[in-house]
């Protein structure tokens, strides 16, 4: 290795190394709002929204709705390894599917970068010989046709009897729904041209890496080509969405806010748009403050709100990294090659980039 490159080697590092830090200064920020209110406008700058002790001894008594929570979390990875399948043009067992999905929810709530997703289709393309970008596409219309499906249940809640209390999330939700029509509206695009356009370059013989890149997207995205496809997997995706929607339902209506039953699904939305760039390392910050913040403006007081926040935190996180266990030791991964963000995760990362550079092997 030359001095030049050793030096930009420790450069990125050492910028790698200053993200994280302040990244998790930020994160721990934002934790801090479910519990205190910073006061930047002189005097003490924290202040205390209830007395911790008070908040500790209260926590067992939330044991009656935390348990149906973490199970409806669980539920999500059957239910999600039922869904992939709507997407894949290759019949995959669902033992399969189940494994890899369960992996992903390892990856994505045991370690850093929330990059779960992108490691079940990496793991995908590795298991069954599929080039990784396809793989990858059709995890991405999966969580696109998600997030369709919870927008409309979301616009759904403002018609019911807490519709009132509701519309002070009408412009964050008019927001959501801008978003997830120009995100539908892409990957239709993409999925109806990005392989013609492939071709057109690889008759050319024009940029052979990118052609190949693009076939790959084209063919991930295929089940967005027709309308067909996409309900099919529209109606895959109810499930998963209505399952966690009202695990956070229960939680609210477990805390004592009034007709909490019918908010789950705005909680949930607050949360997936918070959350929704994979790789940022306040992930955990922004869920805190998120939830807590949600909370508190559908009535529930501030220490309730911070129970919601901290114990829909664990309950996840239990529940989802309980179940990926068992799939980790079933397909004997190391753990060491899932720790400090994943050498999975990382390596599935570094092979976008290189699907998108170099040419498909005949």
């Amino acid at each position: 290795m030359t001095v030049g490159a050793s030096r930009l080697e420790r450069g990125r590092a050492l910028l790698k190394a200053l993200a994280a830090v302040l990244g998790a200064a930020f994160s721990v920020a934002l934790i801090s709002t479910a519990f205190f209110r910073w006061n930047l406008r002189g005097g003490s700058l924290l202040t205390p929204r209830f007395p911790l002790g008070d908040f500790v001894r209260s926590l067992p008594h939330h044991l009656v709705w935390w348990v149906p929570f973490m199970l409806l979390q669980a539920s999500l990875i059957p239910l999600r390894a039922v869904q992939w399948q709507a997407t894949l043009r290759r019949r995959i067992p669902f033992r399969e599917r189940y494994h890899l999905v369960a992996i992903g929810a390892f990856v994505h709530n045991a370690l850093p970068g929330k990059l779960g997703e992108v490691t079940r289709a990496f793991l995908l393309s590795r298991t069954e010989r599929v080039p990784f970008v396809r793989c990858l596409g059709t995890v991405a219309v999966c969580k696109l046709l998600e997030f369709a499906c919870l927008m409309l249940l979301v616009a759904l809640s403002f018609l019911g009897p807490f519709a009132p209390t509701l519309a002070r999330f009408r412009t964050e939700l008019r927001v959501a729904l801008s978003l997830c029509i120009g995100l539908v509206a892409l990957v239709v695009l993409l999925a109806h041209w990005a392989a013609p356009l492939g071709s057109w370059l690889h008759r050319r013989h024009s940029l052979p890496r990118v052609d190949s890149f693009l076939s790959h997207v084209g063919e991930g995205l295929g089940t967005a080509r027709s309308f067909r496809g996409l309900a099919k997997v529209f109606l895959f995706s109810i499930p998963p969405v209505l399952a966690s929607a009202t695990a956070y339902s229960l939680a609210l209506q477990g805390i004592g806010v009034r007709g909490g039953l019918f908010a789950g699904a705005v909680v949930l939305g607050a949360i997936s748009l918070g959350q929704a760039v994979p790789g940022v390392p306040a992930g955990l910050g922004i869920y805190y403050f998120v939830t807590s913040w949600a909370a508190r403006e559908l009535g529930a007081s501030p220490e309730s709100a911070a129970a919601f926040s901290a114990l829909t935190h664990l309950g996840t996180v239990f529940s989802q990294v309980a179940v990926g266990t068992v799939s980790v030791v079933a397909r004997k991964l190391r753990l060491k090659d899932l720790r400090k963000g994943g050498k999975l995760a990382s390596e599935a990362v570094h092979h976008v980039a290189h699907e998108a550079v170099e040419p498909a092997v005949p």
